[in-house]
């Protein structure tokens, strides 16, 4: 199976099912992220998850683009990405645990012609915040899967959120597939890493909320929130151990890398798919609007390049070589996502600057090695931390100089490493919209009054690029060239505060896209919109008003609510992008 089927089928049988297709959101979320990317297809339905109105309805379903940076240290073996597609199908309040599981068993058996007698599933086995779900597994039951294949596992394992310290959340029940037939020593099970057992679906049953007090309570809208990894699933149904054997996924791409570092995939699978995996996902960020820097978004995009480099370096690569891998993965992706073709020009141009840069660091990084002479665990991290270098590189060069280096020091220092990286970024999973406190409404609120403010100062050409919020401020990205005047942020404030002081009503209106655009409304994300979308309007929609946005929510009901904004901050965070802070006081 490629997987160009395994997603026209699923998104077919969902929509026989009643579900309306969604497009995929941005990998930057567009409405106050509780994450710095997207990382699945419930991400950017969180405002509908909890009771907002879907302008599409109550069942959707989606092919949507995810990244996630957990993994990144992992790429290089068979199943790991950064970049990678979710399946996903979504009921708001409308069915629940029986038609989920049913359809998921139809999908399976039916449509992909798995062996239901390889099917194991895995339920939630309860504790002091929510009961067994004794109901899965009773449906499971009667559709002829057995109490041998059915297991039940804690919240570690089968509970889902929520997505910050606070929001919807609930049991799932998982989908294994039995890829071997063999017991895999004594102990295997669903959910080990006995290679056996290859996790397939998930359905979630979000039906409960977590308070700041860490209660669980019934939530009064039950929801539905399924997903399906593409690359992985389509390997597992073609056979295949290792994901960058799926021709139509990474065929092109792979045969592009062979080429341009004179070097086959076979006895260097680990560099190529590093260099692919990379490619790929720098490739979607950038035409998503993330740039290279040394801050967030941006400094995840920089790593990947840079451990693209240099495991292109390895490979005896001493000059830019990611062009035609770029395009091949255009080639590959366009038909999903048309503004890869679009914005090929600017996707290139951006990987091969970082490229050259790095280049000039790796030299630097070989004069350092000159000064340091002797080559042990804890230089060899340094090198690692400092100028990019990967331990193999390091290695290579100690044998040359009759050197050996401690793995053991070196892998301690890079946990210690990890374990602050955790701590430093566990802050991205806090607050946003996941809790939808009154402060977060009304922050998100200012969002878009900053977003006018600004464009009536600086002019039209300035475009939201992302924002994060807080309970506490509000962070927005923004296209301007360079930091704003004492004046031009005095100008920006006090038009935010008259606007506040008016008590503007905040109302919005479902339409088309193309019915939003003529109204005057904003929209910056494309074709990454439905062809029906909330507009959110400050002040009058059908005469005189300030703001007009396409927008999921949520807002206060009128700018009084908000109180006095002050800016606090603002700082360059690459080129032609600028970073402004504000608060409420």
């Amino acid at each position: 199976m490629t997987a160009k089927d395994l997603k026209q089928k699923f998104l077919n049988f969902f929509k026989e099912k009643g579900h309306e297709i969604i497009p995929s959101a941005p990998l930057v979320p567009e409405n106050d992220p509780t994450v710095l990317f997207t990382t699945a297809g419930m991400h950017p339905l969180v405002p509908y998850l909890l009771g907002e109105p879907h302008p599409a309805g109550k069942r959707l379903a989606s092919l949507q683009k995810s990244f996630r940076t957990v993994d990144i240290d992992e790429v290089g073996d068979t199943s790991h990405h950064t970049f990678f597609e979710m399946l996903g199908n979504w009921s708001l309040g409308d069915y629940w645990k029986k038609e989920a599981i049913e359809w998921s068993y139809e999908f399976l058996v039916n449509v992909l012609s798995l062996d239901p007698k390889r099917l194991w599933v895995a339920c939630f086995g309860g504790d002091s915040d929510a009961p067994k779900d004794a109901e899965s597994a009773e449906i499971w039951r009667s559709l002829g899967i057995p109490d041998s294949r059915i297991f039940f596992y804690g919240k570690k394992d089968n509970w889902w959120g929520p997505a910050g310290e606070t929001g919807p959340c609930g049991p799932d029940t998982e989908m294994f597939y039995d890829t071997t037939g063999k017991t895999h020593g004594k102990n295997c099970k669903p959910g080990d890493n006995c290679g056996r057992f290859f996790e397939i679906w998930n359905d979630v049953f979000m039906e409960y909320y977590k308070t700041k007090e860490g209660k669980f309570e019934p939530l009064k809208q039950k929801n539905v929130d399924t997903g399906m990894g593409v690359e992985r699933t389509t390997a597992v149904l073609s056979g295949l151990d290792d994901d960058y054997k799926v021709e139509d996924l990474w065929g092109d791409i792979l045969s592009a890398i062979q080429a341009e570092t004179k070097t086959k995939y076979e006895g260097n699978e680990k560099a190529h798919r590093i260099i692919a995996d990379h490619l790929r996902a720098a490739t979607f960020l950038i035409s998503d609007g993330v740039v290279p820097s040394n801050k967030e978004r941006g400094y995840v995009l920089r790593r990947l390049i840079r451990r693209a480099v240099r495991y292109g370096r390895l490979l005896g690569v001493r000059e830019p070589f990611s062009t035609q891998i770029l395009s091949a993965v255009i080639k590959n992706y366009k038909e999903n996502y048309p503004d890869l073709e679009t914005n090929i020009g600017n996707i290139q141009a951006v990987v091969k600057e970082e490229e050259e840069k790095f280049f000039t660091t790796l030299e630097r990084g070989l004069r350092e090695i000159d000064k340091l002479g002797k080559l042990d665990g804890k230089n060899a991290f340094f090198l690692y931390e400092t100028y990019g270098f990967p331990l193999e590189l390091t290695e290579e060069i100690a044998k040359e100089q009759g050197q050996k280096i401690d793995k053991g020091v070196f892998e301690k220092e890079f946990e210690n490493h990890k374990k602050l990286s955790r701590t430093a970024s566990s802050g991205m999973f806090k607050g946003g919209l996941a809790d939808h406190s009154e402060e977060v409404k009304k922050l998100h609120t200012v969002t878009h009054l900053l977003h006018a403010a600004l464009r009536k100062v600086l002019g039209e050409k300035v475009e939201q690029k992302g924002s994060n919020i807080t309970a506490e401020r509000l962070r927005l990205d923004f296209s301007h060239p360079k930091k704003l005047t004492e004046s031009e942020i005095k100008k920006v404030q006090d038009l935010i505060n008259e606007q506040v002081k008016r008590n503007l009503p905040v109302t919005f209106e479902t339409k088309t896209l193309k019915e939003a655009l003529d109204a005057g409304a904003l929209a910056f994300f494309g074709e990454k919109y439905g062809e029906r979308v909330k507009v959110y309007t400050i002040g009058d929609p059908n005469g005189e008003w300030f703001s007009k946005e396409v927008c999921g929510g949520p807002h206060v009901k009128s700018t009084g609510e908000i109180g006095r904004v002050r800016i606090k901050k603002q700082e360059k965070i690459g080129a032609g992008l600028m970073r402004i802070y504000a608060i409420l006081e």
